[in-house]
């Protein structure tokens, strides 16, 4: 499993979200955050954009690394479906993502930000799991 979904309130999404390591945990909660924001399975892999970021932690790392998913669709006017970490360590992610321009009929949930609330990430016996909370 991936992700699941947790709850879904009027306000926030909520998912746990896993990997068996660092790099499949963050592929796997884009996937997850895109699951809300369009049809994910309609997005075609068209166009790549790398993204590189660094925090000073990996619980920062990985609320920024979704929250420049998220500016990135206002930004770059794209849906992504496509998540390959290529380099992955506590304070720095390099990523190459991959998706199309937005086309409306393919759009679902508009997602305004990560919340703190409920977040957690911590690592399991089968690698690491990961609470995390949308504001739409």
């Amino acid at each position: 499993m991936k992700y699941k979904l947790i709850d879904s309130i009027t306000s926030d999404v909520m998912f746990e979200v896993y990997g068996k390591n660092l790099k499949e945990l963050f592929a796997n909660a884009a996937e997850a955050l895109f699951s809300v924001i369009c049809k994910i399975e309609e997005i075609e892999p068209k166009s790549e954009k790398e993204v590189e970021l660094s925090a000073e932690s990996i619980d920062e790392l990985f609320i920024e690394w979704l929250q420049e998913l998220i500016a990135m669709v206002d930004v770059e006017e794209m849906f992504f479906s496509s998540f390959v970490i290529e380099e992955i360590n506590e304070n720095r992610v390099l990523a190459r993502i991959r998706g199309e321009p937005i086309i409306p009929e393919k759009g679902s949930t508009v997602v305004k930000a990560v919340t703190y609330h409920k977040f957690k990430l911590e690592k399991t016996k089968s690698g690491f799991r990961a609470t995390v909370s949308f504001d739409i």
